[in-house]
């Protein structure tokens, strides 16, 4: 279905607005409650988990993560940290090979976690919250972290109030005629912090639930039919 296009039952559909977006967020919440993400023991696993995310799913990103989690890597200890460096970059490809890219993807991590050892020492790794526009711009800076990276390192890694923007965000908004195509991904983030209380426990389940409705619901081919938005 389409934005434009009237439901089965006649009613108009329900057009999100910018005012809007807290009431969406209510609405989530009412019918899906808590999503519990991100999954994981570590702080350590967390941050990892959302730079193997890249370009693949989620299923993909699991296997990887085990794999680094078998050779006890992804625990929040200097010892842990310290073998994750010194790990041949081969075998650290190897090891992540099923979440894709996993050449690339070793190097990122394996500079993404020397990065963190050497301005915040070893895990588990805190960041003023005064500071998180900072460390932003700094992990920005880094070869390979996009925004959508960076954004799920601070909120879901250090519990940073930075708000993520993906495909479904994206999606979402396009259908309800907020954004257009060209709409850059600073503004998304921008339009959801301006609306929302600057809590990262908000973000966070804002986020998951936009992902499952994403999933759900507001596909590539739209099923409207008992959206949360349209109740």
């Amino acid at each position: 279905m389409s934005p434009t296009t009237t439901p089965a039952s006649g009613k108009d559909p329900f057009k999100l607005h910018p005012f809007d977006l807290g009431r969406a967020y209510e609405k989530l919440f009412e019918r899906w409650g808590p999503q519990g993400w991100w999954p994981a023991d570590t702080q350590t696993e967390i941050i990892a988990g959302a730079l193997l995310a890249q370009a693949t799913n989620w299923k993909n990103v699991a296997q990887a993560v085990a794999n680094l989690k078998s050779r006890r890597l992804l625990e929040d200890s200097s010892d842990s940290l310290h073998a994750l460096l010194e790990l041949p970059l081969p075998e650290l490809a190897e090891a992540i090979r099923p979440s894709g890219y996993f050449r690339q993807k070793s190097k990122r991590l394996h500079r993404l976690m020397g990065f963190l050892a050497d301005n915040l020492g070893s895990p588990p790794w805190k960041i003023p919250g005064s500071q998180v526009m900072l460390w932003r711009e700094r992990l920005l800076e880094l070869n390979g972290l996009g925004p959508e990276t960076v954004d799920s390192i601070l909120l879901y890694g250090f519990d940073l109030p930075c708000f993520v923007v993906d495909a479904y965000t994206r999606r979402l908004l396009l259908r309800h005629g907020m954004i257009t195509d060209q709409t850059s991904y600073e503004e998304i983030r921008f339009m959801f912090e301006d609306a929302l209380p600057r809590r990262s426990e908000i973000y966070n389940e804002y986020h998951a639930l936009i992902v499952r409705l994403g999933k759900e619901h507001c596909r590539r081919s739209a099923r409207c039919t008992d959206c949360p938005l349209f109740a």
